[in-house]
This record gives structure tokens, C-alpha cells and sequence, in this order.
């Protein structure tokens, strides 16, 4: 387990880390038993994904993730374990619109695996199968890290799992038919789960709507449009760029015209800005799991939600009693 990790550049509290590790390791550990145990051998590119196939897949599948909910998934390196499970593989799990487009072309390609590659069955893309935010017009590399199929981020908003559940468990069956049946039960029975945990969801979240943000990567806006929160800035200047001093001096004098209620960032990313703003502006600084694993409680996709909905509920509350009566 040291070994696979060692190749994720990852961030954060060490206690967290250990406990992203220990969210993956379960998998690891489906990767290393017996063939007899699992028919089909999974590369999940992301926690979210590796937890959904799980779901779905129960017994019959095995499975390896490439990433760790405190690693920044645009960035990790192809190392031996990592080719040496993409070889292996017969189903690759991942989001796609070019969120991977830094790795997955390089680990495809290095693995030499025919059942994975672009346009292969065992080649599964979970963006392909929702309606994405943020297209951009043009791409242009100077306008920083811009995905030209839009944003890749999709796994915020609990609608978007529910549409890649269906399309994952169709794909499943394709490139494992001697456990179609017992892909489609399980599907049906996620379906009733997460249905009613969505609209759960919906009724807690309902005093998010039209609440402002600030956001510090542009990794929320399935989330934020689902709950009906806006985003007013984003800390970064252009995606993927860190911001100077300067730049986060505008968007505090922005917020001065366009209050926000708190600031949000991603369990993966560098709190040190994010924090700034917070204190100068006087918001709330939240930091959201973005992916099962990412902090104790978001232990699977249900827990995920739970937590994200809570964290934004508490920073909203905490917000209203600090205002001045």
C-alpha cells in the first residue's frame, strides 16, 4: 500500500491522508484476493467512482484506485503499480472530459491493456453521461487549466451519480455478462437508496439557496448549482493558477461590492489563500470532503453528501449569529 501511494503528491493533515489511505485500501485489498473471490478486475480513477462500482459491482468486481481523495486528480504519476494494475485491468473507471488528460493517456498507452483503451468496452468515461457546466467557447491555454468538454468536476451534485450509476451498471454488464443480474438488482436497489437520500438532501440543503460563495479552484458548480448557492469569485485568477497576493487583495475588495457567506475549497487543496480571504473578509472558511474519503465522515458516497450538506449548513449558521443585531 506504501508503494502505491508513494507515486500521489498528496496535501493535508497527515491524519487525514492516513484515512484517505485507509478509505482505499479496502480496494487495494479487493485487487490483491483471490480471482475465485471476483470475476472482474476494475482501475478506478477516482474515490467517487471506485465507491459507485462498488455499489454496483458488490462481490463481483475487484478493484484498484489510481487516486486518494487528498490528491489532486489532475495530477498524479504513472508509476510501475499503477501500470502494472491498468495492465490487469478489464473495466477502467474514470470522469473523463480531460480531467485525467495528464496521466490516463500516458498510463494507457504504457499498458499495453487493449480491453481499456479509448473507445474499448472497458474504457468508461462518467462525464459522458451527464449535462456539464461551464463549456467554454474557445480554449485557449493562457486562459490556464480549461477543459474543452467543460467542467470535470461532476461527482458534486448527487443527480450526476445517479445518472453514471445507470450508464456504469449498463457498462458492467456489457463487459461482464454472467453477472448481468446481479448488476441490474443491485442498480435497483441503489436507485431506491439514493433517491431518497437525495431528496433528504434537497430539504436539509433548502437555506443554502441563493446563498454567495467564494470558491477557491472552480470545482463546485454542480454542487452549487443543485443547491442553488452562486458563486460570486474564485480565488484562483484563471483555473489551476495560484493566486498572488495581489490578485486576492481584488477579491477581497470584490466581496466589499459582492458579499459572500464563506469561501469553499476542496479537501485537496492548499488552505493557505482560502484562509486569508476568510479572515480579512470575515467569512466563513469551508472545507469540503469533494470526494468519499475526503475527511472522517465521508466514508462512502451516502456519507459524502451527508457531510457536505452538513458542513455548508453549520458554516451558514455560524455566519447568522455573527452578524450584528
Amino acid at each position: 500500500m506504501i508503494q502505491f501511494f508513494s507515486s500521489l503528491r498528496a496535501r493535508g493533515p497527515s491524519s487525514l491522508i492516513l484515512r484517505a489511505f485507509a478509505f482505499a485500501a479496502g480496494y487495494v485489498a479487493l485487487a490483491a484476493a483471490p480471482a475465485a473471490q471476483a470475476s472482474l478486475r476494475v482501475l478506478a480513477c477516482e474515490p467517487e467512482w471506485a465507491a459507485l462500482t462498488q455499489e454496483l459491482g458488490g462481490d463481483d468486481v475487484k478493484i484498484y484506485v489510481a487516486t486518494h481523495a487528498l490528491q489532486d486528480p489532475h495530477q498524479i504519476q504513472a508509476r510501475p503499480s499503477l501500470i502494472a494494475n491498468a495492465r490487469n485491468a478489464d473495466l477502467a473507471v474514470c470522469t473523463g472530459a480531460e480531467l485525467e488528460i495528464g496521466w490516463m493517456p500516458v498510463l494507457l498507452r504504457q499498458s499495453g491493456n487493449e480491453r481499456i483503451q479509448a473507445g474499448s468496452p472497458g474504457n468508461f468515461e462518467a462525464a459522458n453521461f451527464v449535462t456539464k457546466l461551464e463549456v467554454p467557447s474557445r480554449v485557449d491555454r493562457a486562459d490556464g487549466d480549461v477543459h474543452a468538454a467543460g467542467n470535470p468536476h461532476i461527482q458534486t451534485d448527487p443527480r450526476n451519480i445517479a445518472a453514471v450509476a445507470a450508464a456504469l451498471a449498463q457498462r458492467l454488464k456489457e463487459v461482464d455478462p454472467d453477472h448481468a443480474a446481479q448488476y441490474q438488482a443491485r442498480l435497483e436497489h441503489f436507485n431506491g437508496r439514493w433517491t431518497s437520500a437525495i431528496a433528504r438532501w434537497e430539504k436539509q440543503g433548502a437555506p443554502l439557496r441563493g446563498v454567495p460563495v467564494v470558491v477557491q479552484h472552480k470545482a463546485f458548480p454542480y454542487l452549487l448549482n443543485w443547491l442553488g448557492m452562486s458563486e460570486v469569485a474564485t480565488l484562483e485568477p484563471k483555473p489551476g493558477v495560484e493566486p498572488s497576493s495581489g490578485y486576492l487583495s481584488e477579491v477581497l475588495a470584490k466581496l466589499q461590492r459582492l458579499p459572500a457567506k464563506m469561501v469553499l475549497r476542496a479537501a485537496y487543496n492548499d488552505g493557505r489563500s482560502s484562509e486569508w480571504l476568510a479572515a480579512h473578509a470575515q467569512i466563513a472558511a469551508v472545507v469540503l470532503p469533494f470526494t468519499v474519503g475526503g475527511d472522517d465522515h465521508a466514508k462512502d458516497l451516502f456519507a459524502l453528501f451527508d457531510d457536505t450538506i452538513n458542513r455548508l449548513l453549520v458554516a451558514q449558521v455560524a455566519m447568522q449569529k455573527s452578524v450584528p443585531k
